[in-house]
């Protein structure tokens, strides 16, 4: 089992240019568009988020149990849900203006479990930001990695949704002890301040960094640096790529057995490449099409 902990929430895509084009609501959250690309790719996934009782609650709950993810673990509120209205590039990139005051999600308290088998538990985006949920997701994460289970950390940074930027960069570099596995994109990594080398001697196993177009390339703690080119698609946006890399590279290390310290340690320049290689088809996939639409496992076979 690989729990996913953090928001979920509405974006709304707009359908044409223009302030005032019509908005069209999407599922997404970083976490909850990982959870679902983890039940697509075949892996045994649970969410751990608080999500509202209104009908966008219940249309992201529905997304999950379709698609075979546990939502045993989520809890409810009558608090609405998180919204993002998303602004999307002529290249295909979004931005994204948040609505986030008095919403469901910010008030997740640590559970005092996780659920039976748990492998895995990741982390990522607004849910490491915005208190008092924040705080209980930085809890978990400490927890279940002093109890030795396999963590991994995207923070997806949201410059938007950060006051003090220097106190959660701070934050940030606290919870890297905690964390096997950092992805982050160029983005994340050129706002954040440092290097994949000092973040990776800080704690993770191994620091996969996305680079768009360009590939991914990890960095792991004994020193390997492996690198694959990214897969040539015609973008139609990049909503929910770097979340569907997320749960490649999770879905991946579970095929191989190596959700752990020691297991990422042992991939090899072969293992790297063909880890890296089917994040960067599965993230190919997902900018195909309109909004975090990830793969199925036989989107990506042979």
């Amino acid at each position: 089992m690989i729990v996913v902990a953090g928001e979920a929430l509405i974006d709304l895509v707009p359908q044409s240019a223009g302030a005032l084009a019509a908005l069209t609501p999407a599922l997404g959250g970083g976490p909850f568009n990982t959870a679902v690309a983890l039940g697509r790719l075949g892996s045994p996934a649970a969410f751990c988020s608080r999500v509202s009782r209104d009908a966008f609650g219940e249309a992201l709950l529905d997304r999950l149990r379709e698609t075979g993810v546990d939502v045993s673990s989520v809890q409810r509120g009558d608090e609405p849900t998180t919204l993002a209205v998303a602004t999307v590039g002529a290249d295909g990139s979004a931005a994204y203006t948040f609505y986030v005051e008095g919403t469901a999600d910010r008030l997740f308290t640590a559970p005092r479990a996780l659920p039976a088998g748990t492998r895995a538990v990741s982390f990522g985006t607004c849910s490491l930001v915005l208190e008092p949920g924040a705080s209980a997701y930085e809890e978990l994460l400490r927890t279940a990695s002093a109890r030795g289970v396999f963590t991994a950390l995207d923070p997806n940074v949201r410059p938007g949704l950060i006051p003090d930027p220097d106190a959660y960069r701070a934050r940030f570099e606290s919870w890297l002890p905690s964390v096997s596995l950092l992805k982050l994109s160029a983005e994340d990594a050129e706002w954040l301040g440092g290097s994949p080398r000092t973040w990776a001697a800080a704690g993770p196993a191994a620091v996969v960094v996305t680079r768009g177009g360009d590939g991914l390339t990890v960095f792991t703690r004994g020193g390997g640096e492996y690198s694959v080119p990214g897969e040539r698609v015609e973008v139609v946006d990049t909503i929910g790529a770097g979340d569907t890399v997320n749960a490649a590279l999770l879905h991946g290390l579970a095929a191989r057995d190596a959700l752990s310290d020691t297991g990422v340690a042992a991939l090899d320049a072969d293992g790297w490449a063909g880890l890296l290689g089917f994040a960067a088809r599965a993230a190919a996939v997902t900018c195909s099409r309109a909004g975090a639409e990830p793969p199925y496992a036989h989107e990506l076979a042979g």
